[in-house]
């Protein structure tokens, strides 16, 4: 909610020359650009994921069941038509079944890696600014904005690691850089406080075309791969009731972040 304004304010700020950031809306392209990015990686790691583990599709599924050698039996057993014909349907139903689910275990999997690159690259911005801030009265307010802000894209992402069923030292690396990265940017930010000034140009330009990259991945992620997964799955469209609440609740918590976003 705040990066995007943020990187619209670095990027139109008037200690930038006038050509050519006064004369392009580069915080807008930028964002789309990255929301572009994220599209063609997502696409990209969920094909490479397919090709790995030999991803047989539904239609291939059923032909290689129709053929398979168990299938030969149908012929020599006209007598058992409905025994057969049961024994028929739990062959071709379970592989499809089955490689949906793995369909859909490797697409959680590539959800988690694309949503962590995008909230530790947010991370180390914000983390950034508020370590070469000088000001106590904008630090105060701004720690307790982000623990909020930390608590919930934690949750969030630690849901997606729960669905993408890691092993354990995949879900501690997840953990320690989502962990790790905000105190890194503070750091940096502290060390670079007396040559880092929030107006200078080089300033300016580096933060506000990471916000407005940052603003088009999450962005990405959160309407297509989160909510639109989520409102257009089979068990939100099989209920109109849990829609209804379900939408409720993103608008009750985007009014929530953009409450928080006055001091973040």
């Amino acid at each position: 909610m705040h990066v995007l304004p943020d990187s619209f304010d670095n990027l139109s700020s008037p200690c930038l020359p006038k050509k050519p950031w006064g004369d392009f809306p580069f915080t807008a392209f930028v964002a789309m650009l990255a929301a572009l990015f994220t599209l063609a990686v997502d696409s990209l790691m969920l094909t490479f994921y397919n090709r790995n583990n030999k991803v047989v599709t539904p239609s291939t599924a059923a032909v290689a069941s129709h053929e398979s050698p168990e299938q030969g039996g149908h012929w020599h057993c006209h007598g058992h038509e409905h025994a057969h014909g049961h024994a028929h349907g739990m062959m071709s139903d379970k592989p499809e079944d089955a490689e949906a689910g793995r369909m859909q275990l490797r697409r959680n999997r590539v959800v988690v890696q694309v949503l962590e690159m995008g909230i530790v690259v947010h991370s180390v911005v914000i983390g950034l600014g508020m370590g070469a801030s000088q000001s106590v009265c904008t630090i105060r307010p701004l720690v307790a904005a982000i623990c909020f802000h930390q608590l919930f894209e934690g949750m969030g992402l630690g849901g997606c690691i729960l669905q993408a069923e890691y092993g354990v030292k995949m879900k501690a690396g997840l953990v320690f850089f989502f962990s790790t990265t905000m105190p890194f940017g503070v750091a940096l930010g502290l060390a670079l406080t007396k040559v880092y000034r929030d107006n200078s140009p080089t300033a300016l330009i580096v933060v506000g075309l990471l916000n407005a990259a940052s603003a088009g991945l999450l962005h990405y992620m959160a309407l297509v791969e989160l909510l639109a997964a989520d409102f257009l799955g089979p068990k939100l469209q099989g209920s109109v009731r849990l829609q209804l609440v379900c939408l409720a609740a993103v608008l009750l918590g985007a009014g929530a972040m953009s409450l928080m976003a006055k001091w973040a």
